[in-house]
C-alpha cells in the first residue's frame, strides 16, 4: 500500500479537521493568555478620597487628570462611608488626606482582592505623593490571608471547579456518546452533572479552606459557590456538545479556558486588564465565581447577587438547551435497539425466539 493510502486511512477527514480545531484552540489560546496578561496597566481604578473643607474636590481633580487615566477617583464625606464602600466592593481604595494640614496622608487598600491591584495602587499614590512633596502610608483594611500569596487562591479554587466541569461533562460524552439520545437520557447526565457538582464544591471549599488555610471565610459559602460553578460550567459543555457533537467540548474550553481564564480577575484584577478582556469577564463563570470567592473570603459575601445571578444564568441555559436539544434530536436505529434490548431480554421474548426459527 503507498504512503499516501495508508495517511488516507490513518488520518481522516473528520480527523483532520479536528486537529486543525485543535491547533485553533492553541493559539487562541496564546494569544489570549498573553494579550490580557503581558502587560498589567492600571485604568480607571476606583478611588475616594476624603479630605477636609474643600480640599477633596481638589485632590479629585488632580487624580483624575494623572496621565493614563489610571485612577477613577471621586470625594467622599467621611472615612466611615469609604470603609463601608471598599468593604462592599464598590470601590478600591481610599485616599485620607491629613485633615490636620499635615503631609503625611493615609492610602486604605484591601489586598484582599488582589495584590497585583494593590501594589499598583502603592505605586501610583507613592510618585503622586512624591511630585507634592507628601508622604502617603498605606493601611490594609481587607488583607489576604497570610495562607493566600496574593490573593489568587480565589481564582485558583475556582479554575479548579471550572476545569472539573468541563472534564465531567466531557467524560459522560466519550462515555455514551456526545449527544444524548432522548430526554431521559439528557435528564440522567444533568443529575449525574448535578451530584458531580455538590461533591466537588464541597472538597474544594474544604482544601481550599480548613485544610490549606489558604481562604477564610464561610466553607457553607464557598461550597454553594462551588456547586453552582461546577454546574454551570458542566450544564455549558453538556449543551455546546448537544448541538454541536464532540466539537463542543472543544467550544466549551474556548469558553471558560480561553476566554474566562485570563479575564476572571485572578491574576490581574479586572483594572489591570485591557479592555476587551476587563469587559467579558464578568459575564462569563470563572469571572463571576472569582469575584464571589473573593467576596465570601474577604468582604463579608457582599456585593454578590449580581455575579450569582451571571452563574444562575449559565446553569439555566445550559440545562434549558440540553434538554431543548435532546427533545427535537431523533435516536438513531442502534440507539432505539439499545433502549428496547433489556425490556427484551426482561420478558423472554427478542433475540432468542428469532434465533430459534419459531422453535420451542
Amino acid at each position: 500500500m503507498k504512503f499516501a493510502d495508508e495517511l488516507k486511512h490513518a488520518v481522516t477527514p473528520r480527523a483532520a479537521l479536528l486537529v486543525i480545531g485543535c491547533l485553533a484552540l492553541q493559539l487562541l489560546f496564546i494569544t489570549s493568555y498573553v494579550g490580557a496578561l503581558h502587560h498589567p496597566k492600571p485604568q480607571d481604578i476606583k478611588v475616594a478620597v476624603v479630605a477636609p473643607g474643600g480640599a477633596a474636590e481638589q485632590f479629585t481633580g488632580q487624580l483624575n487628570k494623572l496621565p493614563g487615566s489610571p485612577l477613577d477617583a471621586r470625594p467622599l464625606a467621611s472615612e466611615a462611608a469609604a470603609r463601608d464602600e471598599m468593604m462592599n466592593r464598590d470601590i478600591d481604595a481610599t485616599l485620607l488626606v491629613n485633615p490636620r494640614g499635615g503631609t503625611e496622608d493615609t492610602l486604605l487598600v484591601a489586598s484582599g482582592q488582589g495584590g497585583a491591584e494593590t501594589r499598583a495602587l502603592e505605586e501610583i499614590f507613592t510618585k503622586v505623593g512624591a511630585s507634592q512633596q507628601r508622604t502617603v502610608v498605606f493601611k490594609d483594611i481587607a488583607p489576604a490571608s497570610k495562607g493566600d500569596a496574593n490573593g489568587l487562591s480565589s481564582f485558583y479554587l475556582v479554575v479548579g471547579w471550572c476545569v472539573g466541569g468541563y472534564l465531567c461533562a466531557a467524560i459522560l460524552a466519550i462515555s455514551a456518546g456526545a449527544r444524548p439520545a432522548n430526554r431521559k437520557r439528557a435528564v440522567l447526565r444533568l443529575a449525574m452533572m448535578a451530584l458531580y457538582a455538590i461533591v466537588s464544591g464541597l472538597l474544594g471549599a474544604v482544601i481550599a479552606g480548613p485544610i490549606l488555610g489558604a481562604l477564610p471565610g464561610s466553607v457553607w459559602g464557598l461550597w454553594g459557590l462551588g456547586a453552582l460553578t461546577v454546574f454551570a460550567v458542566g450544564a455549558l459543555t453538556l449543551a455546546l456538545q448537544g448541538i454541536f457533537g464532540v466539537v463542543g467540548i472543544g467550544l466549551a474550553i474556548l469558553i471558560i479556558v480561553i476566554g474566562g481564564n485570563p479575564s476572571a480577575g485572578g491574576a490581574f484584577p479586572g483594572p489591570l486588564l485591557p479592555g476587551f478582556w476587563r469587559s467579558i469577564g464578568p459575564a462569563l463563570p470563572p469571572g463571576a465565581a472569582t469575584w464571589v470567592a473573593r467576596s465570601i473570603a474577604y468582604f463579608k459575601g457582599n456585593n454578590i447577587t449580581g455575579p450569582l445571578l451571571v452563574l444562575s444564568a449559565w446553569a439555566l441555559v445550559g440545562t434549558a438547551v440540553t434538554m431543548a436539544v435532546a427533545s427535537l434530536r431523533r435516536p438513531s436505529t442502534e440507539e432505539v435497539l439499545q433502549d428496547t434490548a433489556p425490556d427484551d431480554r426482561a420478558d423472554g421474548t427478542g433475540g432468542a425466539t428469532l434465533d430459534t426459527g419459531g422453535r420451542a
